[in-house]
């Protein structure tokens, strides 16, 4: 595994890359001209990007850290890299500065508002394409080095799911992108039927076929506003589930199949989850009805369990 560190100036860099090294036993590498950190014992020094990179490929299975990601050519070709993991790190300004002025007694706010801000945007933004470019984007403010490195356990970056997802992972997010096709003015919500860890058919919710969309009008009861489970028998919408069962039908779905739905199943959905033959459900968030629709799953004899995707995006340890 190769995790890469970028951060914004004095937001934790090094920090993150020394409790990677003491707690995991991670090796430090960087390149020559880029500035390393100065508290570590560096590994491995390269001649250039190209080397580093060669290197790590012929050595994925051990772990590796580095912090020296400064061009976003060097990211683009770790990217393609199914080991590596970018990580970046920032804090709020005031915070940075005071972390800075511990060594720098003499540096002003002012001064060092320009200093970073020539680090985060100059160069056309390059430094802030790297930033946005990661996985995980952490939030270090207002922490003990010790709180802090309590919180990065509990991130648990070495989970693998996070490099490659397991099935649980890449059928989830695959249900989270069918629901970004949903157009139900109340919900967004996704859901891909599965059987042998093959596709059967997506779904996603809002008004039927030839329909107006709900996000146009099309659904009365959805534009109303009202609160979430009323006037749901003059509701036009069609769920996530209805919809890929429809697409699946019942021959097709068979036995053994898993239906995967970032929002739990609703009673009326349930009913017709287990008339279908599915065998199990697997979902991320909660909805008001779960503990009906665990009733029916349990007396039908379907498996019902949550599953949440490892934590990504942005973080506030």
């Amino acid at each position: 595994m190769l995790i890469g560190i970028t951060g914004t100036l004095y937001s934790g860099k090094s920090e993150v890359a020394a409790f990677l090294v003491s707690e995991y036993g991670f090796k430090y590498i960087t390149v020559d001209g880029s500035p390393a950190e100065v508290h570590l014992q560096i590994f491995k020094r390269f001649d250039n990007e190209s080397e580093l990179i060669d290197f790590v490929t012929k050595n994925w299975y051990d772990n590796f850290v580095l912090t020296c990601i400064t061009n976003n050519k060097f990211l683009q070709a770790l990217l393609k890299r199914p080991f590596f993991l970018h990580v970046a790190i920032d804090a709020s300004l005031i915070n940075r500065f005071k972390r800075l002025k511990k060594t720098n007694a003499s540096i002003t706010l002012e001064q060092f508002a320009l200093r970073s801000d020539e680090y985060r945007f100059g160069n056309n933004g390059e430094m802030l394409r790297i930033l946005d470019q990661s996985e995980i984007r952490i939030i270090n403010d207002g922490h003990t080095v010790q709180e802090f490195h309590d919180r990065l356990r509990n991130l648990n970056l070495l989970n693998q799911e996070r490099l490659r997802p397991s099935w649980d992972a890449y059928f989830m997010r695959l249900a989270d992108l069918a629901a970004l096709r949903s157009n139900c003015m109340k919900r967004r919500v996704g859901c891909v039927l599965v059987r042998d860890s093959r596709i059967l058919a997506t779904g996603y919710n809002g008004t039927p076929r030839n329909v107006k969309n709900c996000n146009q009008g099309g659904c009365p009861r959805c534009n109303a506003g009202d609160s979430c489970g009323i006037s749901l028998s003059t509701c036009l919408c069609l769920h996530a589930e209805e919809n890929a069962i429809l697409e699946a039908g019942r021959d097709r779905i068979g036995k053994s199949a898993i239906l995967y739905c970032n929002t739990c199943p609703c009673l009326t959905c349930s009913i017709k989850i287990v008339q279908s033959g599915i065998e199990e459900v697997v979902y991320s968030q909660s909805y008001s009805m779960d503990e009906l629709s665990s009733k029916v799953f349990q007396e039908a004899g379907i498996k019902l369990r949550q599953y949440i995707l490892p934590l990504n995006g942005v973080v506030i340890l």
